[in-house]
């Protein structure tokens, strides 16, 4: 929902930089080292180092950001730089929750992250899917000048959303159970809002 905002933004505040880079270097490299920021935030996290976590977590985002704009910048946008991209975020998202239920080690922790997950991986579906009939149309990325590899439909819970969700989580680790059961309801939503949609329009 915030993502058509805040995605300027971001490109401005990145733009600087991704122009320095853009003739020196790949940005599946940039991709790979955004993943192993956050899959050592997880790891971090499982032990209670939530500072470290954080410290993690903001560097995966910073270089998740950059990579799309070192090669839009450099003129290297690829399917495959797409699609590693999305393998790379997926990855995260599920790592650093998982870390969390390590961490607190309760019956509690394991059923708010595994609901948590359930609902994301069928969110993953009805936003995936939807995209791929959308581009069957010619009525995806291309269509809406989207800079990304296919589109994203629109919804409660975007990439912005998820960036405040789990930082919250993660400065907050006293409320993180509860965050984890606010995020599976609002990623309910954005599951309905594509379903109503679909239903309307396919």
């Amino acid at each position: 929902m915030l993502d058509s905002i805040a995605r300027p933004l971001k490109n401005r505040l990145l733009h600087p930089v991704a122009s320095r880079f853009a003739a020196r270097v790949n940005p599946n490299a940039i991709t790979l080292a955004s993943a192993l920021f956050g899959l050592l935030a997880a790891v971090a996290v499982s032990q209670g180092r939530f500072d470290l976590g954080i410290l993690g977590w903001a560097l995966n985002r910073i270089l998740d950001g950059l990579d799309g704009a070192v090669a839009r910048e450099g003129e290297r946008q690829t399917d495959f730089g797409g699609y590693i991209d999305i393998i790379a975020d997926f990855t995260v998202y599920a790592a650093i929750p998982i870390g969390v239920a390590i961490h607190f080690a309760t019956a509690a922790a394991w059923l708010a992250t595994s609901v948590m997950l359930a609902t994301f991986y069928v969110n993953s579906a009805s936003w995936m899917y939807l995209a791929a009939l959308l581009e069957k149309r010619s009525a995806g990325a291309g269509k809406a000048e989207e800079e990304t590899s296919i589109t994203m439909p629109d919804a409660l819970v975007g990439g912005t959303e998820t960036l405040l969700l789990y930082s919250a989580f993660l400065a907050l680790p006293a409320l993180a159970l509860h965050i984890f059961w606010l995020t599976t309801i609002l990623t309910a939503v954005s599951i309905l809002q594509r379903v109503s949609w679909a239903v309307r329009f396919l």
